[in-house]
């Protein structure tokens, strides 16, 4: 059973945050709200933590995860940016982007793309997440909630539309060991992905954000 805990959207309490980060640091796995929807989420260097994170998504090690970086210095420092990817990149950050790009060593093996040595990263707008990433002093592992198959056979792109958040909370409570509750609401809008991992940068998805993307682009 996960243990709660409630903070501040604004303003989260430092105690909260560091009870949070010491489960982090031991390797927990948590449900926190980002600046698009819930995600689920480790300390990136938490190899087992990251290996329950693709039990509870079902999956396989060939899947990339993305990660969040509480700054654009940061993102550097875990991916290769071209000159062209950094001038986009300083527009749209913090913001609802993901950015995929070539991975440095300090990426582990089973976060990255396996062939393309390539990883995904954000800069989240949020409050919370910023508060956690900068305590923990690690990236986060960001891979959106999406509930497994609910007691009729549902899977989560079924239900999902009518998912509420106490049903969210129910159903991953015994998946997780730390629920992160910022009293938000449900986001159902997934963050738009720019493909810098070739010679011209591109939208791989829409989401959040793609139209002020596009311009930038």
């Amino acid at each position: 059973m996960a243990k709660t805990y409630t903070i501040h959207p604004d303003t989260p309490q430092l105690r909260t945050v560091e009870q949070i980060i010491s489960a982090l640091r031991d390797g927990a796995v948590m449900l926190y709200p980002t600046d698009t929807v819930y995600a689920i989420g480790c300390d990136l260097n938490s190899k087992s933590a990251v290996q329950r994170v693709r039990q509870i998504k079902q999956l396989s090690n060939d899947k990339p995860l993305t990660f969040l970086c509480p700054s654009l210095s940061n993102v550097a420092t875990y991916a290769r940016v071209s000159d062209t990817a950094y001038r986009i990149m300083r527009h749209l950050i913090p913001g609802p982007y993901t950015f995929l790009l070539p991975a440095t060593k300090l990426v582990p093996r089973l976060v990255q793309h396996p062939k393309r040595k390539t990883t995904g990263i954000r800069v989240p707008d949020h409050a919370v997440s910023q508060a956690l990433l900068n305590a923990l002093e690690n990236p986060i592992i960001s891979t959106s909630a999406h509930l497994p198959q609910d007691e009729n056979g549902r899977s989560s792109s079924q239900s999902e539309a009518n998912i509420s958040k106490v049903e969210l909370f129910d159903r991953l409570d015994k998946l997780v060991d730390v629920i992160v509750d910022d009293g938000s609401e449900l986001g159902y809008q997934v963050s738009t992905i720019l493909d810098f991992t070739e010679n011209e940068p591109a939208i791989a998805r829409k989401g959040l954000g793609w139209e002020e993307a596009v311009a930038w682009i």
